[in-house]
């Protein structure tokens, strides 16, 4: 393997998970935002519908991107990464609604940003050592 090749290879999951992240954020912040200007229901309400989507846009992402599983798909990861999904999604949630609570006035988007950001550190670690496990 060549020098680039092997370099390539140490930083991809980290560059997979920069990607697979950002386009799970910017689908979590254009659906909530969607939902949130064609109706008028709290933030917190729109945020679930997010959420939901960028959960699915995250799983494909990742699986490809970060940590390039060149097997199908199992019922057992999946199980794996819905149960991690959730719980970060409860983590992330709680963080956004805190960050609401806490400055009122925020923009959703900002919430969301800083509460993303602090779950990034727990979904990645629950990925690389529960979900995408090379057993």
């Amino acid at each position: 393997m060549t020098p680039a090749r092997l370099a390539f290879e140490k930083l991809r999951p980290a560059l997979g998970f920069l990607i697979s992240g950002t386009a799970a954020f910017i689908t979590d912040a254009g659906v909530t935002k969607g939902i949130g200007l064609a109706t008028d229901w709290p933030w917190g309400v729109c945020r679930l519908g997010g959420i939901a989507v960028a959960m699915v846009v995250a799983w494909a992402c990742h699986r490809r991107l970060t940590f390039a599983v060149s097997t199908p798909p199992s019922l057992g990861e999946f199980s794996r990464y819905v149960a991690l999904a959730w719980t970060t999604a409860a983590l992330n949630y709680a963080l956004f609604l805190a960050v609401l609570w806490w400055r009122p006035g925020t923009d959703p988007t900002l919430a969301i940003a800083i509460s993303s950001l602090i779950a990034m550190a727990y979904s990645y670690l629950g990925m690389r050592y529960g979900v995408f496990t090379r057993r």
